[in-house]
Parts: C-alpha cells; structure tokens; sequence
C-alpha cells in the first residue's frame, strides 16, 4: 500500500481519511495500491497542488532549472505519430517532423521503444 505524499492530506475532513476505533477516528494520510496524481503519489489534484507548492522549487533546482529557452528546429523536431490504413484495420506508425512535415516509417516495436529516438538534441 501507497501513502499519499500531499503534505496536507491528512488535515483534509473526509470520511475516508478517518482512522481509529469507534469514538478515537483522527484524519490521516490515505493509503491505497495506486494513485493517479503526482506519478501516481498523490491521492487528489489538492495533494499534488500542495506538493508542488511545497517541494516544487526545490525539484526545479534539483533535476536541472533551464537557464536559455529551448528552441523547436529541424533537427529536434521529431515526434511518433500512428495513423490507420483506409479501413482501419492495420496501424502504421512514422516518425513526423513538425516543422518540415517529413515522414520516416517506425516499426511497431520502434514506436513503443521509449529510448528510440530521431532527435538530435
């Protein structure tokens, strides 16, 4: 079982957050298999939105604060794309360049390969 990880989660009034016998319940974090805010550690958007305004900065500063704003070329441009054959049986899947609107063909396996990639950063 997962704990929330909203700094605030246990002083939110509702039922669910009550813990304890009958007569001594006291709000506390909720506990469950999986969340679906924060990647998956949060049990509400109020949980992720105190999280954020607690430790965001700090995890700007820790995973890398961009310093130069990033630029879309040619050259990194690159996205997935799949689309379907005229009777949407079959999938093909290409990589498609936002700017120039060049399509390369992936294989399937390419496409669900989240380390390839066409860009060059």
């Amino acid at each position: 079982m997962k704990l929330c990880q909203g700094p605030n989660c246990h002083t939110y009034d509702t039922k669910d957050r009550l813990r304890g016998p009958k007569g001594m319940k006291v709000p506390q974090t909720r506990r469950r298999s999986s969340f679906y805010y924060l990647g998956g550690n949060a049990c509400d958007m109020r949980c992720q939105q105190d999280w954020f305004h607690k430790f965001g900065e700090q995890a700007v500063n820790h995973f890398g604060r961009l310093t130069q704003p990033i630029k879309l070329e040619e050259r990194n441009a690159w996205h997935k794309q799949y689309d379907w054959d005229s009777n949407y049986q079959n999938r093909f899947y290409v990589y498609v360049n936002q700017i120039t609107r060049e399509q390369r063909p992936l294989t399937e396996a390419q496409y669900n390969d989240s380390n390839y990639d066409l860009n060059e950063r």
